[in-house]
């Protein structure tokens, strides 16, 4: 005979997923009005930030350092677009460049390991993101929307493997990766 679950071991059980609690309220708060052609482009720059957090936690080989990243990368994001005097892509591109030649003088791009890998993640990522934001709007969408869905098979190869960054980040960015690319494809 199986037990019914105790009501405190069922809010248990949902604060240990808060990451994917705080993803779906996240994305609730983010478009509740609607999806645009200028939310498509704002998502499409937003992706290669995701590839950066990765790689610049993979070179400082922090995993708690995950969130105090993503915190600075937003704020970055943030006063770019408010600035709006370089253009985002551009500035992600830049810092990622610079993260992978620290790498490469410090020899870690030519050792096989989590920076080599997320160099080469940092690379798809952005040229997806690039191509999304270059190709015509109903292209880019699906470019992005799949963008958005493989980072979050990314995130959950991560989360599985416990690896680069923390087990809370990479939930969190999975379950709302992925439900950010079935909106783009789905709600638009």
């Amino acid at each position: 005979m199986s037990e019914v679950p105790s009501r405190r071991s069922r809010w248990t059980a949902v604060l240990r997923r808060w990451p994917a609690a705080l993803a779906v309220g996240l994305l609730a708060v983010t478009t509740a009005g609607g999806s645009s052609a200028g939310g498509v482009t704002a998502l499409a720059e937003v992706l290669p930030l995701l590839s950066l957090l990765y790689l610049v936690v993979a070179k400082i080989q922090r995993r708690g350092a995950s969130w105090p990243v993503l915190l600075i990368l937003v704020v970055l994001y943030l006063v770019l677009r408010v600035l709006d005097v370089v253009a985002v892509p551009a500035v992600f591109a830049a810092v990622a460049l610079a993260v992978m030649v620290w790498g490469a003088v410090d020899g870690d791009l030519r050792r096989s390991g989590a920076f080599q890998v997320q160099a080469l993640g940092m690379i798809g990522f952005g040229a997806l993101a690039l191509a999304a934001l270059v190709v015509q709007p109903d292209l880019g969408r699906y470019l992005v929307a799949a963008g958005w869905f493989l980072h979050g098979l990314w995130d959950f190869v991560h989360l599985r493997r416990d690896t680069v960054v923390s087990r809370s980040y990479a939930e969190l960015c999975c379950v709302l990766d992925v439900l950010i690319a079935a909106q783009l494809v789905f709600l638009a």
